[in-house]
Formats: C-alpha cells, sequence, structure tokens
C-alpha cells in the first residue's frame, strides 16, 4: 500500500479538550481532505478482502458512513447505514446502549440485509465499544453471517474491544 499505517496516523489531528475538558479528540477530517490519505485508509479497512467476499459494508452514524460507504464501492458491496433512532423511514430494529453521560438507541431497517449475508462493519472509532456492541446486535437480529468489525481507530486504553466478545475485530490505528 501507497500509504502507510504511519501516514494515516500522522493525518490525525489531536484536538485536546473537545469536546470537554480531559478529552483528546481524534479528527479525522485531515485524513477525509487528503485524497491519498483517505484512499489509504479505505485500502486498509478492505485489505483483507477482495471483490466479492463481502455482500454489505455497514456504517455507523455518523463517521462510519464516511468510511463504509468508500469500502462498499472498493469491494463492490452493498451499503446499509445504521442510523440514529427516529432517522430511518421505515420499520426498524433498535438497540440503545448506555454513553458515558446518556444513553443512546440506533437503528437499522427490518429488511436492511437478507440473512446470511457477509457482512464488513465498519466505523470510524472503538472507544468504550457501546456504539458499536449495540450495531451488532443489530446485526445479530438480521442473521447475518458478520466476517469482521474493522475501524480505522482504537482507542484501548477504553477496553472497548472486550465487549465485543469472539467477534473479529480489527483497528488500523491504536492509541
Amino acid at each position: 500500500m501507497s500509504v502507510s499505517i504511519q501516514d494515516l496516523t500522522e493525518g490525525i489531528r489531536n484536538i485536546p479538550d473537545f469536546p470537554k475538558p480531559g478529552i483528546q479528540f481524534k479528527d479525522i477530517t485531515p485524513v477525509l481532505a487528503s485524497p491519498k490519505l483517505f484512499q489509504g485508509a479505505i485500502d486498509h479497512l478492505t485489505a483483507p478482502f477482495q471483490p466479492g467476499d463481502i455482500d454489505v459494508v455497514v456504517g455507523v452514524d455518523a463517521r462510519g458512513f464516511i468510511f463504509a460507504a468508500a469500502a462498499a464501492l472498493h469491494l463492490k458491496a452493498g451499503f446499509v447505514p445504521v442510523r440514529k433512532q427516529g432517522k430511518l423511514p421505515y420499520d426498524t430494529h433498535e438497540e440503545s446502549y448506555d454513553l458515558e453521560y446518556g444513553s443512546n438507541t440506533l437503528a437499522i431497517h427490518t429488511d436492511a440485509i437478507a440473512k446470511g449475508s457477509r457482512t464488513l462493519l465498519v466505523d470510524d472509532l472503538l472507544a468504550t465499544g457501546g456504539t458499536a456492541v449495540a450495531a451488532l446486535n443489530l446485526l445479530s437480529r438480521l442473521e447475518v453471517q458478520l466476517v469482521e468489525a474493522a475501524f480505522l481507530i482504537e482507542l484501548e486504553f477504553l477496553k472497548g474491544r472486550d465487549l465485543l466478545g469472539n467477534t473479529p475485530t480489527r483497528s488500523i490505528i491504536t492509541y
């Protein structure tokens, strides 16, 4: 690959004390603004797969949509969004999860993915794991064949991966 993990890491901007004091926000917008880095991120996220290996790429609201949609095109697969509650217009399955200060609910259309479809879950960040677990629970309800959960960034110190159990999980950049 022409873009190394080090190149991607250097492209991520650290924003101290955002959105609140003590948080070191990992800003991916410089990666998205660079065609070379954005393509490199997609190449790394899809590296283990060839077109035909994956039927559907699922992206989590909202930044996960960016990477998942591009990965789906790269793999010649479909793209399915997992959205926040109330954003999808058809019948949905919903899954609530806890946040540091409150809770949230994710949704997926009940007919979004055919049973048994080889599915890749893509998101920009694995932190505490709540969002990922909610998305995985939604996919479980659809009875898909989950191939992998792939993340551009993982904040290892938050131990979100521990909540994913036996889910094959891969992160490109870890902090």
